[in-house]
Order: structure tokens, then sequence, then C-alpha cells
């Protein structure tokens, strides 16, 4: 931790540590917490946590305010906050808990941006004819695919085990956040995408093996570096060319986007709530309850079409 005592180090990384064995919380929780408090932290020096009081965390939020954070950023790192002191208390480091009756800003419920049905399929066709050899084309549309068709976050896209490619399958084994596993059943474009796609990857990891002696990789996308997968970073990258050569700004495209148009389109054809909830991995459907506003618009076209009263009477 940079800029911050020994002992605030010593909290926070105790903290982090019990998150990661008792919750399994995936590396990217870990890094927001370890974030949102190394910034507490930077803000109460040089006081030690085990002296701050309830005042000293309502003086930081209101900082946090005045700096024009959103309500979501500073709602979380209340939440930060709120895990180490109950963690500190439960350990026996306080013999209080100075964040548990402080409430947060509450979080924006604001509409998710998303994608239009063309404006997917341009990203497709894109995909399809961007890059330099048939094997980065390949692998292109099969990312594409697989996103769409499953509403995946682009981390569990990206580190997906080639086990779970094997076989021509009718359904992905997904592990998400926190470790929950659960299954995305596949489109046929998104299968035959994965089938071309699974079969240049062997032939090319089968090449590696006997000619650089390179292990065989247990991951879908496999690269070189330190991962030993595609990173979201690259993958981020890809998206934008896809946009660029497809003739939809930049700006409007991110993995996460494709992932809301996934949710999205599924319920303005007919899905309901649940079952969108299942297929992206949210714990709670009040997590799905973002897309209420694509149900509300089917349902007033529903009672426009084919209310007896809502048409015209001669």
């Amino acid at each position: 931790m940079n800029d911050i005592s020994q002992d605030h180090s010593r909290w926070i990384s105790a903290f982090l540590e019990a998150q990661a064995a008792e919750l399994d919380a995936s590396q990217n929780t870990l890094l927001a917490y370890g974030r949102d408090l190394t910034d507490f932290a930077q803000h109460i020096a040089p006081a030690s946590f085990d002296g701050v009081g309830r005042e000293d965390i309502e003086n930081y939020l209101v900082a946090c305010d005045a700096l024009g954070l959103s309500k979501s950023t500073r709602a979380r790192r209340l939440s930060s906050i709120k895990g180490l002191f109950r963690f500190s208390y439960e350990e026996g480091w306080r013999d209080d808990n100075p964040a548990l009756k402080i409430k947060g800003p509450g979080r924006s419920k604001s509409l998710p941006k998303t994608l239009s049905e063309s404006e997917v399929d341009a990203l497709l066709m894109a995909a399809r004819t961007h890059g330099r050899t048939k094997t980065d084309r390949t692998r292109n549309i099969c990312l594409m695919e697989l996103l769409y068709a499953t509403g995946m976050r682009v981390t569990e896209l990206v580190s997906l085990p080639v086990s779970s490619a094997r076989g021509d399958p009718r359904m992905l084994l997904v592990k998400g956040k926190g470790g929950k596993e659960r299954l995305v059943p596949l489109s046929p474009p998104a299968r035959e995408a994965l089938a071309s796609w699974l079969a240049i990857r062997d032939e090319t990891e089968e090449v590696a093996r006997v000619e650089k002696k390179r292990p065989a990789s247990p991951f879908l996308f496999p690269s070189r570096g330190k991962l030993g997968h595609l990173t979201r970073h690259r993958f981020f990258g890809l998206i934008k060319e896809f946009a660029i050569e497809a003739g939809v700004s930049p700006a409007a495209v991110t993995p996460h986007r494709l992932r809301h148009a996934f949710a999205t389109h599924l319920l303005a054809r007919g899905a309901d709530l649940r079952t969108i909830q299942t297929l992206l991995g949210h714990a709670d459907v009040a997590t799905t309850e973002i897309y209420t506003h694509v149900l509300e618009e089917r349902l007033k076209e529903l009672v426009l079409e084919h209310h007896p009263l809502a048409t015209p009477q001669d």
C-alpha cells in the first residue's frame, strides 16, 4: 500500500485476505476495496484506524461529495469502510464499530446505457472482417458471438477454460463473481463460431507444443502474457476497433454495454426478469431491476395495441 502507514497497511491487508478466504471475493472486488481503503487512510492520516470515530468517517464522505464523486462511488467507499470496521470489531481490534450507524447516499438507479440490435449486428459483422490473419478474425468473431449470446462479464469471457468448450456444448459453465458457477445457453451462431475458433486454436497450440515445447494452455483464448489468457484491456481495445470499422461511435461501445444489450434485447422479446437474473449471474434480482424500463415500454405497447378502448372509435 503506497503512501500510508504500516499500521494502515496491516489492517487493510488482513481485511482483504479475509474477504478473499471467507467470501471468495473476486480479484477486481479486492482491488476496489484496497483502493477505497487506501484513499480513506490517506484522508485520516496520521490518525490510525483504531482511533477513528464516526465523525471522521462522515467528514471523509463529505470530502468525497465535495470532490464531485458520484453517489455510487461514495456508496461503494462507505461499504468498504463499513466492511473494514465490522471485520476489526469481530477480530477484537476495536471494542466498537464507528461505521455501524452511518447511512450512505444510496446508489443512483440510472438506466443502463445499451446498444440497439442494429448496432450489435454491425459490431458482429465488423468482428468477422477485422484482423490481419484468419486466426485473428476467427477469434474475434468467437469473442463477440459468445459475449452477445451469453451476457458474460468480460473477465468471465477472456478467462474461460478451454475444457468448457469441448464437445460442441449447448451450454457453457461460467465461473462468475465470488466463484459462483452458472450455466448459460449458446445460440447457434455462437456454437458455430466457437467450433471454428476451437479448431484453429487447438492446431496452433499443438504446433507450439511440438516445435517450441510449450505446455498446452488451459484457456480458450490463450496468450503468452502473464495471465496466460487474453486480457480485459486488450479485449477493450479490440471492441473499440470493431466499433470504428462498424461505423458505431467507439465511445458508446464497451464490453459491459454488450452485456446490457444482451439483457435489454432478451427482455424486449419476452424474457422475464428472473431468467435474466440467472443468465447474468446477479445474486439479487434487485440488481436486474434496472432493466424494468424495457418491460414498462413493452407493457405500454401491448396495452395500446390490444386494449379495446385504446383504438380510436368511429
